[in-house]
């Protein structure tokens, strides 16, 4: 099986490729769309079970309502801008859109196949999709009943006319139009029915003997109901439709009041430009043209969609038969605190720790805060928070600190995509409980992971700190892979300290000695890392790159690996996401390998591995831990940090046990090749799947046994 990548050039041979071509780079937004086409691969995959494939299947369905909500709104603005500026890969802005939309596409069109596909399984696990005229007469009464009690009381029927304009509808929401002919007057009008965002996609009708599991969508609801819609009327025709609307927030200017800023934004983004009309294949061209002419879009922003609309709601028909699941796995708590009584603070003098979630427990996180929370020790607390759950363990301890007479300050981040109506409400619990809320800067998002705690021992103050590649979510937590280091190194702890202070008064972390931060001096120590290696190189001595990371776009560091590359630095890339890089281009990156894991957790984790003069893995090898993906954001417009891991086991955990695996998977891998394609990696002998390997071992304690390349 092979994801493609849309190029200029669609041909398998590798291309002809300098240093200084355009095409040494690949389409960033087309890479992303190759990445969506790998997680419906996965939904298609039948060593899966299928709860699992139908997860994969909204993932992508929602991923690629995201894209179009920011990338592609990004590109149609900068459209109507006239922006002659080209794309690093040498594409046009139109260009871009092209490509975008005939990729889109092809996504689409296996996005439905793969629904095609699970449908017939969805039987053997009791799951039944009924269509209207599959109701009987006793589901019929049934569902008459639910129609009328819990489904018509939030529907609003419009007919529009001069009185009863068209309606707003929302981003992302979903609607039936209706083509009315009123006998009466003998007038034809326009039926609208906004379907709310509290219903359900599926309803479930109520069991009986051997009719289990039957569900039916909301769309053929209505339709089934559609005389007590519009009981006066006829209808000759209908159909449906979803907008999705630009929900890119502009947020540039000065403000005095940064929180009434963004909650104006929000405001603007429910009613941003529509960027997409998708409609079911059989709507009438009449009812077509109408609702185009209404959301102001064009031929190519319409699509007729020959299958269901809102694959997102296909998760919904998940139910709890273990056998269609992937297997159950309990998360380890770290031994290290339990040998210490659940102490985190005496764990963590004793020696730095990482814990790998989500095969060990975020758990020990919350605990770490908790703890500084209730220890009247305790003096301080400092916390960034970029996204957290609805419910958040971490805001409740940052809360019941502050109440506790405790100093404790949160740095919040409004800019967290799709997440900033939260944030904003939980930011102002934790400011009525007493801690001190300092919002993110106007140009910056601060995405760094750290939690800086500091206690009195004794005569002297003693601080802790925990650094993580994921985010304080405990929800995120069981399904994203992410590091937690936890360390009492006083350098590190004042480094942080000096990042916090940053962060609060703009006062530049110059002095930082261990701790490497974005936006000042990340892209450089990578490329410095590089140089070495560089050298190491033209000595004739083993030089080598290992690198995990989400996304690689940063054109300069590209470029440095492939600098690199040509004189002889083995470069070996885990990428799960985009990636804009060529790898195995003749005389251009031929050492460098790229893979992407795309399996049952996201990979999420930042690593950042350098050889330093001998083969991988290597105890002298230089590790750090990152919140950093390699892209122009993170790097210049971003609050990032990358941390060093200078403790010997953490090394080796991190190194030999969690890079290699990755490098050694063999399950749920995907090769990039030179001319842009992902083929999935299949190669003889034993398998080994990252996922699994953890699931079964999920100590990094030390004592585990290290893999090796």
């Amino acid at each position: 099986m092979t994801a493609k990548i849309a190029t200029l050039d669609h041909s398998h041979s590798t291309p002809e490729i300098t240093s200084d071509s355009p095409k040494r780079f690949i389409n960033r937004e087309l890479s992303w769309l190759a990445f969506n086409q790998r997680v419906v691969d996965e939904a298609m995959n039948e060593a899966h079970p299928l709860y699992a494939r139908l997860r994969f299947l909204s993932i992508s369905a929602t991923n690629l309502e995201e894209f179009y909500m920011v990338r592609v709104a990004g590109l149609k603005g900068q459209l109507r801008a006239l922006v002659q500026s080209v794309s690093q890969d040498g594409l046009s802005v139109k260009q871009q859109l092209d490509a975008i939309y005939a990729d889109a596409a092809k996504l689409i069109e296996t996005q439905q196949d793969s629904w095609k596909s699970l449908q017939k399984l969805l039987p053997d696990a009791d799951i039944h999709l009924i269509k209207s005229d599959e109701i009987g007469d006793e589901d019929n009464a049934w569902l008459e009943g639910y129609f009328t009690n819990d489904i018509l009381p939030v529907l609003t029927p419009i007919a529009v006319d001069p009185s009863h304009p068209f309606p707003f509808i929302r981003n992302l929401g979903y609607s039936i139009a209706m083509q009315l002919y009123d006998p009466e007057m003998q007038r034809s009008l326009i039926g609208l029915v906004v379907i709310p965002a509290q219903l359900d996609g599926y309803i479930r009708l109520p069991d009986h003997g051997e009719k289990r599991g039957r569900f039916i969508h909301i769309f053929d609801l209505l339709i089934h109901f559609r005389h007590m819609l519009f009981p006066d009327f006829k209808m000759p025709g209908y159909g449906y439709f979803q907008v999705i609307r630009d929900s890119e927030l502009g947020v540039d200017e000065e403000a005095e009041d940064l929180v009434s800023l963004f909650e104006s934004a929000l405001k603007r983004r429910q009613r941003g430009m529509v960027i997409r009309l998708t409609v079911n294949a059989s709507m009438p061209d009449s009812l077509l043209d109408y609702l185009k002419g209404q959301f102001d879009v064009s031929d190519e922003d319409t699509f007729r969609l020959k299958g269901v609309i809102g694959l997102t709601a296909v998760s919904e028909l998940i139910g709890n038969k273990p056998k269609h699941d992937f297997p159950p796995f309990n998360p380890r708590f770290p031994e290290r605190i339990i040998e210490h009584d659940n102490d985190c603070f005496s764990a963590i003098q004793e020696k730095d720790f990482v814990v790998h979630h989500p095969f060990e427990s975020f758990d020990v996180v919350v605990q770490f805060l908790r703890q500084a929370a209730r220890d009247p020790k305790v003096v301080a607390i400092k916390q960034t928070l970029y996204r957290t759950s609805k419910d958040s363990p971490i805001i409740k301890a940052l809360r019941e600190a502050a109440e506790n007479g405790k100093s404790v300050t949160a740095m919040v981040e409004l800019k967290a995509r799709f997440d900033e109506a939260a944030n904003i409400r939980w930011a102002r619990d934790l400011e009525r409980s007493g801690v001190q809320v300092v919002y993110g800067f106007i140009d910056l998002k601060t995405h760094a992971k750290v939690s800086l705690v500091t206690r009195r021992e004794g005569h002297e103050l003693v601080s802790y700190a925990h650094f993580g590649t994921g985010n304080y979510h405990p929800i995120t937590a069981k399904v994203y892979t992410d590091l937690s280091f936890f360390t009492a190194d006083p350098t590190l702890c004042k480094d942080a300290g000096i990042l916090f202070n940053y962060m609060t008064s703009y006062t530049k972390p110059s002095m930082m000695q261990k701790l490497v931060a974005a936006p000042f001096n990340m892209r450089k120590t990578i490329i410095d890392l590089t140089d070495k290696e560089i050298e190491l190189a033209k000595k004739g001595k083993p030089a080598n790159i290992w690198c995990k990371v989400n996304s690689l776009v940063d054109p300069k560091v590209i470029d440095k690996f492939y600098e690199a590359s040509q004189q002889g630095v083995k470069i070996n890339l885990v990428v799960r996401g985009i990636c804009c890089l060529r790898p195995g281009v003749p005389g251009l990156s031929d050492n460098i390998q790229v893979k992407s894991i795309v399996g049952r957790f996201l990979e999420h984790s930042r690593i950042y591995c350098f050889g330093n003069g001998k083969d991988m893995p290597s105890d002298q090898a230089l590790v750090f831990i990152s919140s950093a993906d390699l892209m122009p954001r993170n790097l210049d417009h971003r609050v990032e940090t990358m941390v060093p891991i200078e403790n010997k086991t953490v090394h080796r955990q991190i190194l030999e046990q969690i890079m290699v695996a990755n490098m050694k998977d063999n399950c749920q891998s995907w090769q990039l090749d030179a001319t842009g394609e992902y083929n999935r990696i299949k190669r003889p002998g034993p398998k080994l799947s990252a996922h699994n390997y953890f699931i079964n071992n999920p100590s990094l304690s030390g004592r585990g046994k290290a893999l090796r390349k």
